[in-house]
């Protein structure tokens, strides 16, 4: 059994004519034991799909099950198996590491006992047992996360859902973050996961949807969605002549896409372009496979979102 299911679900705030639609028909389901990504420009829906999935707001229509309850009618017994790990943090700064997560165990109806049974493992599990004491403002930003995480893990969820987990991170914490979750994944627990961040995406998802204004518009493994959108080969060029170069070129690459000073040339065979690059003087290239961003950018378009 699917451990949620999502089935046509619609939302929409405003009224009249300022009405706004913000979920469009969507349906996706996860499986036991996955990592499923939801990726989406700013505005896309992601939030507001957790936040529906969650049963903290209410659809217009569509159907939703999580662990085989019905939700929003259901969601308080549902969300007693799930685990959460929000945007922002929302750790109390009065309490101690130890006390953030012995407070947030009662939310559970757990008993002190109980929760002290896990801190040990949770404090070690997130590599904050020295912190035991320490306050929230004597913490550094990875260890805020982490702490979000084990506070998640409180539980003993079946399914976590994370909105965005690595936000604001440098590059060592968030990928000890990511080691934090395939240590899950492993373990058997199932990912809801958003990101922005594309190699985060291909790294911990088995199975992702993109979606943008509120519908699905592709959805599969990772590598199979590039493989099925995307030609396997990108040469990107830059250079300040790039635009005049590109209009020149555009028969050596089965397409190519400007974008400010750089040209991304997308093609089945590089060589003909590597050639044609090595004897031009002011720019300098960068052949690669295709990777999840190029998909990304390719089903959502490459303007800015507000």
């Amino acid at each position: 059994m699917d451990v949620l299911s999502v089935r046509h679900l619609h939302k929409s705030y405003g009224q009249g004519e300022q009405r706004h639609q913000v979920i469009n028909d969507l349906s996706f389901s996860l499986r036991p034991g996955e990592c499923y990504g939801l990726l989406g420009p700013n505005g896309a829906g992601k939030t507001t799909t957790l936040k529906l999935c969650l049963g903290l707001t209410e659809p217009d229509s569509g159907r939703i099950s999580l662990g085989g309850h019905n939700i929003p009618a259901d969601a308080r017994q549902a969300r007693m198996r799930v685990g959460v790990v929000p945007q922002m943090d929302s750790l109390d700064p009065d309490f101690t590491v130890e006390e953030n997560l012995l407070v947030y165990g009662r939310y559970f109806s757990m008993s002190d006992k109980q929760v002290r049974e896990r801190i040990d493992w949770l404090l070690d599990f997130a590599n904050l047992t020295a912190k035991r004491k320490a306050r929230i403002n004597e913490l550094s930003g990875g260890m805020k996360r982490r702490l979000t995480l084990a506070r998640a893990l409180i539980n003993d969820p079946e399914l976590i859902f994370m909105d965005e987990p690595t936000t604001g991170l440098d590059p060592q914490a968030r990928h000890v973050m990511w080691e934090r979750l395939k240590t899950l994944l492993a373990s058997g627990k199932t990912i809801l996961l958003t990101t922005h961040f594309m190699d985060e995406a291909e790294r911990l998802c088995d199975r992702l949807a993109v979606i943008d204004q509120g519908q699905l518009i592709a959805e599969g493994a990772p590598r199979e969605l590039i493989a099925q959108h995307i030609e396997p080969q990108v040469v990107e060029v830059y250079g300040d002549n790039v635009s005049s170069w590109a209009g020149q070129a555009r028969a050596l690459a089965d397409r190519i896409e400007i974008s400010g000073e750089t040209a991304f040339c997308y093609t089945t065979h590089a060589e003909l372009l590597v050639q044609n690059l090595s004897g031009q003087s002011g720019l300098r290239y960068l052949h690669r496979p295709a990777n999840l961003e190029d998909l990304f950018l390719k089903l959502t378009g490459r303007e800015m979102r507000d």
